[in-house]
């Protein structure tokens, strides 16, 4: 029996089945960093980022989707670096967007999106957490925990709140 289906096993061998192209929506794989107090899983560590801050380094946005993005609540997140772990991005994330180097995470909990015209596919890894308090840091202007049981959809950036629907903190969070 013969297949048409097409595996996503991405390669430049002629081994197959294989893709040697990337689709043409693309592919992202991204790891996320939720925060809650203990005992309040309602409330979610997210951000207004800075703009100014070096986004491209720390969180994969060029200076233009910085500015677009710095409207809304974020949660601490980035694109994997090529050959990077999502474990190893997320305690990157850990330190380089929130200046934390010993936090405790669970996860990831991985899900998988592919939305719009070119059919644009998001793997995402989510990592949980507990933190007593918000740190300081200048990556983002405002940096708090969001009650996301009185949050509305438009006062997020980067469709995040589907982010925490994956996890159940949105829209109805326990």
């Amino acid at each position: 029996m013969s297949t048409f289906r097409r595996f996503t096993r991405f390669s430049t061998t002629s081994a197959a089945p294989r893709i040697d192209q990337i689709p043409d929506g693309g592919i992202c794989l991204s790891s996320f960093v939720v925060l809650s107090p203990p005992g309040k899983p309602n409330e979610v560590l997210m951000g207004k980022l800075n703009p100014a801050a070096p986004w491209d380094h720390i969180g994969a946005l060029d200076k233009e989707r910085a500015e677009t993005n710095s409207r809304g609540w974020m949660l601490p997140s980035s694109h994997l670096i090529l050959f990077e772990s999502p474990q190893e991005a997320a305690a990157r994330i850990l330190r380089e967007q929130l200046s934390i180097s010993d936090q405790k995470l669970t996860g990831p909990y991985v899900f998988s999106e592919v939305y719009g015209p070119k059919n644009h596919w998001d793997l995402e890894f989510i990592f949980t957490g507990e933190k007593e308090s918000a740190p300081k840091t200048d990556s983002w202007s405002e940096l708090k925990f969001v009650d996301t049981t009185k949050a509305k959809k438009e006062e997020f950036a980067r469709s995040h709140e589907d982010i925490l629907a994956h996890i159940g903190k949105w829209p109805n969070p326990p």
